[in-house]
């Protein structure tokens, strides 16, 4: 399969490899025949002199061919892919920002989602649910955290708080137990009219003893945690700023809406 004209220092990547297994470019030529016959298919063979070409930086392997050399030298294909320039460890975070036209399913659960499920179970024994927390706080103690879960999230850019179970301040805006996306660089209260309390400001505030997540105003050295009429939680006061640091507005958030059967 010819491919378009290759990095050198791709080329030179490989060449590496196979000399870190003592191989020959006719012992790559072996092995990957022995690949192409197992799948039935020859594109994934590999010549020795296209494998010299490869090297030199003349071309860049196909999909197959990049497997077979994954297989023969015994590095994650996405490794091998990383060699020339591809990264694939950016993909899933790349689509997060395409705008796509139409709701559609995410997908299927990713390799590895068992773990992620017995994690999430453990996560229910040691972490307490029960109050609002920043999702730091809550694994910061915590070693075998859900990665899967975790390395969906933009922790570079953003902070992530979690909603309490007991937590109805704004329900059923944001219902106990939801995960919230909060932008850090929006630490002042918003003033002024909105059109609907969908379009109201949130905000996720730290107290000398506990997180909020709430609607603010602000009067005088006052700040007024804002709670929705149907959660019936009565409004709260705190001195500002010295009993509350605002540490961002909330962007985002992913909550549940009934329970799982």
């Amino acid at each position: 399969m010819l491919a378009s004209s290759s990095k050198p220092e791709g080329g030179k990547w490989l060449r590496a490899e196979r000399e870190r297994l003592c191989l020959s470019t006719r012992d790559v030529e072996r092995l990957s025949h022995g690949i192409a016959q197992q799948k039935n298919n020859q594109y994934y063979y590999i010549s020795h002199a296209w494998l010299a070409d490869i090297e030199n930086g003349k071309f860049t392997p196909g999909i197959f061919k990049l497997y077979s050399l994954s297989v023969i030298y015994g590095r994650s294909y996405d490794e091998i892919v990383a060699f020339f320039g591809i990264p694939i460890s950016d993909i899933e975070k790349e689509h997060r920002t395409l705008v796509l036209p139409r709701t559609y399913l995410v997908g299927v659960a990713p390799e590895g989602g068992g773990k992620t499920f017995s994690a999430l179970l453990e996560l229910r024994e040691k972490v307490q649910l029960q109050r609002t927390n920043l999702v730091s706080k809550m694994f910061e103690n915590w070693r075998e955290a859900p990665l899967p879960l975790l390395q969906q999230k933009d922790w570079q850019n953003s902070l992530y708080g979690y909603i309490g179970m007991e937590d109805y301040r704004l329900y059923p805006l944001i219902r106990p137990g939801s995960f919230v996306q909060i932008d850090s660089r929006q630490r002042r209260i918003k003033t002024g009219d909105w059109q609907s309390e969908f379009d109201r400001p949130i905000y996720f505030v730290e107290l000398r003893d506990c997180y909020v997540c709430s609607w603010c105003q602000v009067e005088g050295s006052k700040l007024i945690l804002v709670s929705t009429p149907q959660s019936r939680v009565h409004a709260k006061q705190v001195r500002y700023p010295g009993d509350a640091e605002v540490l961002g507005r909330v962007t985002a958030v992913t909550m549940r809406i009934a329970e799982m059967r």
